[in-house]
């Protein structure tokens, strides 16, 4: 008679990888018990969380009754339109604004002032004018012209406040009562304001062909100082003109952006039906194709660096050529190829390590994709839930979005004290510009100059008090309603395949409208759940938000340890909620299995993650990089095709493309789509994945195969997983045997 060998069973497989991935005398939670009346995510449950659900739906109605008060205080002609030193807006209708859309600096040197950084308001006269000034002049040079051609001061008016008409005031009083600017110079409208028309000529930056100029007190300017005070305004004109091209270009071929959307989402759904039936070998040429674009990726780079290694003026930094929008410059550095040399060295050789470490367990992967596929090919409607999603982000995104700028235009006019002297001890307090005149401040010897201007809309009541906390409320809510959104569809997707994996016979014993059913059941009953677990997220979230916020306004302070705490404080934020993340995600799909509330659920999935981590921590890595890899051949392939039509480069319809002024503006348009429509559907499949692998962790845990407790599982799948963990158990017994004998 032979001797009897061992045979385990799955269930003891998972029990001896279970011990031999835990820690010495640690052990995690108990197994789950096999449950006779145990029938999927379609047994009877009730209603979890239900003080956190009460408090969702009370946040949502004082959230409505928030965006309902900012309404009726609001109004965001304030944040979109300029408003002049009396608070009054450029171009508003029934006023004596409604002609003069554009706001004037009387002195925009001023506004280089430091003190435009406290008050965040230039501290000079604003008055709202018809058109921008054309040439240069000075009030002196007017006074002058003036005894000669009235014209020149009727030009030089409309620049000064309303009402004021007398071309004979001493330039003295005239500037100390800011009646009139001191000076004017060629500007042009730019987000409704007059900023000086720089032109750069020969490589120098020139306003009306002058790098100097003289004031009204007889003192030299430079062009220099105007680009001060303009902050910057040469960059901001370069973005206005890129951004009218690009809106062109926009104009020219958004059909043809459409169309290639359509290709990918096409392309995306072929892809996934292929799964279906060639998941292996779809899988394999994707993995194996990838390789071969990287391999002849790093070799092109490293022909055109060789190419350009002699060429004079191809060793310039990127950081020396700035921001460009000809993308032609970029490609004759050599620093360029050797980045995309580097960068494609680096993911190729990842592949290559992970094949070969991983490739047993790419096997599993590919055998759970391919139950996923059978899975959504018999739900296909599940492919089409992240519309909702879209839809329900989108709502959360607008009502935000115009809830902050009703709230950011709440209030009444308010002036500030505004001094040119930053050692005024009045420089930014609430004044009155009717009675300020009367009072001592501009007389003072600190505050020689100050004047009473339009500073921002506030209020003295407890709502205009508290608008910055209730702008972080918004904010809260906004974090908390996406993550729910987020949720929604995680666990709405997580019960629609749970019904799937419990079913008996499949297809027949699938529930109907099992996608419905599923919905229907998570909004009924596990609402709080789902709000609780999207809260502890979105508080993580926020003080992230709150960390970068402190992050920006320390960045000019020079202190280290401050620094120092903060980036660690980010650092700590972001893993933990990376770790809260993917939590809940699991803990979504405990709840819609068992129905439990969110911190059982939580717990036990921590637990049944922590008995398994060995095969969690390498299938759900090697899964979504397998995923991923098919979303970027999916962006990759388009996106050459894209490449290709818009440079017209395909000589059959090349006829047919538009003249464009930048071709990467529709090509990255198409790339980007195709990328997010890809991950649209794949992000359905992950979530049909992690799904069935909790099922199946759960089920060896419960099941033991035998007439009276069968698996649920596909034969196929249940034999690649277990006879990698057979595999897996031997080689571990084979290495204690062979330590035990050296010994």
């Amino acid at each position: 008679m032979a001797p009897h060998r061992y045979n385990p069973s799955p269930a003891a497989a998972v029990q001896s990888e279970t011990a031999a991935a835990a820690a010495p005398g640690l052990y995690y939670g108990e197994p789950h018990k096999f449950d006779p009346s145990f029938r999927g995510p379609v047994c009877r449950r009730s209603c979890t969380d239900v003080l956190c659900c009460l408090i969702f739906i009370i946040v949502i109605l004082s959230y409505v009754a928030l965006g309902i008060v900012a309404w009726l205080h609001g109004d965001p002609r304030k944040v979109l339109h300029p408003t002049d030193s009396y608070g009054q807006f450029c171009g508003q209708k029934g006023t004596p604004n409604a002609k003069k859309p554009i706001l004037f600096y009387f002195n925009i040197l001023k506004c280089a002032n430091p003190a435009i950084l406290i008050n965040l308001q230039c501290p000079t006269t604003q008055m709202c004018v018809s058109r921008c000034p054309d040439r240069f002049a000075t009030y002196t040079e007017m006074q002058l012209q003036h005894k000669l051609s009235n014209s020149y001061w009727e030009y030089y008016k409309q620049f000064c406040k309303p009402g004021f008409n007398d071309p004979d005031k001493p330039v003295s009083q005239v500037l100390r009562d800011e009646d009139c600017p001191s000076m004017i110079i060629p500007s042009r409208p730019f987000l409704q304001r007059c900023l000086p028309d720089f032109i750069t000529l020969n490589g120098t930056v020139t306003v009306a062909n002058r790098t100097r100029f003289k004031d009204a007190l007889e003192m030299p300017r430079s062009v220099t100082e105007l680009q001060h005070a303009a902050m910057g305004i040469t960059g901001l004109v370069d973005t206005k003109e890129l951004g009218v091209k690009i809106m062109e270009d926009y104009a020219k071929s958004w059909s043809w952006i459409l169309i290639g959307l359509l290709i990918s989402l096409v392309v995306s759904l072929v892809f996934i039906l292929l799964l279906r039936f060639t998941a292996g070998l779809l899988l394999w040429t994707t993995i194996i194709t990838v390789i071969l674009l990287l391999a002849y990726g790093m070799w092109y780079c490293s022909m055109e660096w060789s190419r350009l290694r002699h060429r004079p003026g191809s060793d310039v930094a990127i950081v020396e050529v700035g921001l460009q929008t000809d993308l032609q410059v970029y490609l004759q550095l050599r620093q360029t190829w050797i980045i995309l040399l580097v960068s494609m060295g680096a993911i190729e050789a990842s592949i290559l390590v992970m094949l070969l470490f991983l490739r047993r367990r790419v096997q599993v992967a590919i055998a759970l994709l391919r139950e996923a596929s059978k899975a959504i090919s018999h739900i296909m409607s599940t492919l089409f839930f992240p519309v909702v999603t879209f839809l329900l982000l989108t709502v959360c995104i607008s009502y935000w979005a115009v809830t902050a700028v009703y709230l950011a235009s709440s209030g009444e006019a308010i002036y500030k004290v505004m001094s040119p002297n930053v050692s005024c001890p009045y420089a930014n307090s609430t004044c009155n510009p009717e009675t300020f005149n009367r009072t001592n401040i501009s007389s003072s010897a600190l505050c020689l100059g100050s004047q009473c201007l339009f500073g921002f809309y506030g209020g003295e009541t407890p709502y205009h008090r508290h608008l910055f906390l209730l702008q972080l409320s918004n904010l809260l809510v906004f974090l908390w309603l996406v993550n729910f959104s987020l949720a929604l569809e995680q666990c709405t997707l997580a019960g629609t395949f749970a019904s799937y994996y419990w079913a008996r016979r499949k297809p027949r014993d699938i529930p109907p409208c099992p996608l419905f059913s599923s919905f229907s059941r998570t909004i009924r009953y596990h609402t709080g759940s789902l709000a609780f677990g999207a809260l502890i997220l979105s508080v993580v979230q926020l003080l992230r938000i709150i960390l970068e916020y402190l992050e920006q306004k320390l960045r000019g302070v020079d202190n280290s340890v401050s620094r120092f705490i903060l980036c660690c404080l980010k650092c700590c934020f972001w893993c933990l909620e990376k770790f809260l993340r993917y939590m809940n995600h699991n803990a979504y799909i405990m709840v819609a299995i068992y129905g439990k509330n969110f911190c059982t659920s939580a717990r036990e999935a921590f637990c049944l993650l922590m008995r398994n981590v060995v095969r969690v921590a390498v299938l759900d890595r090697v899964t979504d990089f397998l995923l991923f890899l098919g979303k970027v051949l999916i962006a990759g392939g388009v996106g050459v095709f894209a490449f290709f039509f818009f440079t017209k480069k395909i000589p059959v319809i090349q006829e047919e493309v538009p003249n464009l002024n930048y071709y990467w503006v529709p090509m990255l348009t198409v790339v980007i789509g195709a990328y997010l429509i890809a991950h649209g559907f794949f992000s359905v499949y992950a979530m049909c994945v992690d799904t069935l692998f909790l099922c199946f962790l759960l089920e060896q845990e419960m099941n033991s195969g035998s007439l009276a407790r069968p698996y649920h599982i596909s034969s196929t799948l249940r034999k690649t997983i277990c006879g990698r963990l057979r595999k897996d158990m031997n080689r571990k017994r084979l290495k204690a045997k062979r330590k035990t004998l050296a010994f």
